[in-house]
Order: structure tokens, then sequence, then C-alpha cells
């Protein structure tokens, strides 16, 4: 058999892990993967993770009681090598009760490499974020309602609650840069009680 020159066994190569990168990307992004966790499951993890997330940032006990609503996604897992991709179920949380839930997927081209998971949750403000989310039939970080990343950096004091939705992730573990969430996908599922 012919051995290919090392320039062609090369592309064929970055081939493989491209077509490996992209699989993956595409299992974590497909909103059918992944449903194997049960409502009780989701509805306790998310409760942990937002209990850990008002223990880590204390100012965000005074989002959840001023949001007319608090969705949480207690583990979403990160993934790339040049293409990646993201993916993790949250709940919906009126008034403390679960009351629907949602998974956040995304896909991305670009210098990535690495793995990581962490917590993300979102605070929504004002009527009219709550209104698009429950009627939509998925919607997009960085389209419909404002999404403002309230960071370490950020002055947590000057909050005036008026944007839309406050988000915050927190719990970050692994290696990958950035943590950008704009352009992910967030639709709901009905996951077995």
């Amino acid at each position: 058999m012919p051995q290919l020159p090392l320039h062609d066994r090369r592309a064929v190569g970055l081939s493989r892990r491209n077509t490996l990168a992209l699989v993956a990307a595409a299992a974590l992004a497909r909103p059918d993967v992944g449903a194997a966790a049960t409502a009780t499951e989701l509805s306790r993890d998310a409760r942990l993770a937002l209990d850990s997330l008002h223990a880590k940032r204390p100012e965000t006990r005074e989002w959840s009681k001023t949001a007319l609503a608090t969705m949480v996604f207690p583990k979403i897992v990160k993934a790339g090598v040049l293409l990646g991709g993201q993916g993790g179920d949250g709940a919906l949380f009126v008034k403390g009760q679960p009351i629907a839930f949602y998974r956040l997927a995304a896909g991305s081209i670009g210098l990535q490499l690495g793995v990581q998971s962490f917590s993300y949750a979102l605070f929504f403000m004002t009527q009219k974020a709550l209104d698009y989310v429950k009627s939509s039939d998925g919607w997009s970080i960085g389209a419909g309602p404002t999404v403002v990343a309230m960071d370490e950096g950020k002055d947590r004091q000057t909050t005036s609650f008026r944007d839309d939705i406050l988000s915050v992730a927190w719990g970050q573990a692994g290696l990958m840069a950035g943590l950008t969430l704009d352009g992910s996908k967030i639709t709901k599922i009905h996951p077995k009680p």
C-alpha cells in the first residue's frame, strides 16, 4: 500500500481531529441529547447550584428576591478543539418552584482548545423578558431580551434591576479560554418526572 506524503498525512490527521471535534460539538449542541436527568433530579441540582451561588456571591440573594423568575443551569459543559460546543439542562423557578425545564446549547468555531464546566443563572427582572421566554419556541442569548452579564468585575452596588435579564456564571472548572454564551440557544425540554 503506497504511503501518503507527510503533508497529506498531516492534512488527513487534522481532518480526523476536526471531524471528531465536530461530532463532539454536535453532540453537545443537539437538543435531544442528554435528557437522562429527571425533572426531580434537575430541580434538585438547580436548587443546590443556586444555593452555592448565594453562598459565593451574597448579592445574588437580592437578585433572587427581586427577579420574577430565575433560570438555573447547574452544569454547562463547554469543549472544543477549533470546533466546539457547549450544553446543559436547567430549571426555571418562579417563587421558588420549578415551572419548566430548558436546555442551553451552542456550537462554535475558532481558536479554542480545552474542556470546561460551570454553572449559570439568569435572573428575569421584567415581565416582558419572562413572557418572551415562556412564549418562544427557543431563544438565543444575544437576541430577544437584553442579557447583562454580572461578572466579578462589575460594580454590584450599582445594579438598577431595570435590565431585562441579569446573568452570572460561577464554579468554573477545567481549562478553556473564554466564557461567552452569546449565540447559545435555550429551548424548552420535557424531562420525565
